[in-house]
């Protein structure tokens, strides 16, 4: 774990999943999530995750739902984890009245360090909803790249919410971590 003045980072425990679950659903859905700039309230209604998924990633070898807390309040987290011998960065949530404070590049900093000091990871993978430019872009400055690969949104299974439109699908980006190993 990683810690500096203001900021602590730690895996999570069970003890933490209420906590997570709200902070996932407050930064993607709802009135809540408009009040950042990450929401896909525009995209999707219903839950964002649920207890059981986030329970399901805690406790595994080579996966951690990684928190980044100040003065013991939560204000992000991300699920890290490898999968296939890369690194895997997903679930990431930050606050809505925390953004664009920084928290969410030192958070995703912390996330590559772990893949490729700890895991010894060479690329960082992860999935985003392919109408979400922004977002791909604020991936894409910290050296992110379009693989071109793409995966069909779950349309009927409302684990992962109740879609808006019918042209949703995920875009695979990823990031070579040989300079973050160094």
């Amino acid at each position: 774990m990683s810690q500096s003045p203001s900021l602590r980072f730690r895996a999570a425990a069970v003890a933490d999943i209420p906590a997570i679950v709200a902070l996932v659903e407050s930064a993607y859905r709802g009135d809540s999530g408009r009040l950042g700039w990450t929401t896909e309230s525009d995209l999707l209604d219903g839950q964002r995750t649920d207890v059981e998924g986030v329970a399901a990633l805690i406790g595994v070898d080579g996966s951690q739902v990684l928190l980044a807390e100040h003065d013991g309040a939560l204000l992000a987290c991300c699920h890290v984890a490898v999968k296939q011998g890369d690194g895997y960065f997903g679930m990431f949530a930050v606050n809505p009245l925390s953004q664009k404070a920084g928290l969410g590049k030192a958070l995703l900093g912390e996330a590559e360090r772990i893949a490729a000091q700890e895991w010894r990871c060479p690329v960082m993978r992860m999935t985003v909803i392919e109408q979400r430019a922004d977002l791909i872009a604020w991936y894409e400055r910290r050296g992110y790249r379009r693989t071109g690969q793409f995966e069909p949104f779950p349309y009927g299974d409302e684990r992962f919410g109740i879609p808006r439109r019918d042209d949703l699908r995920f875009e695979w980006l990823a990031k070579n971590l040989a300079q973050v190993s160094a």
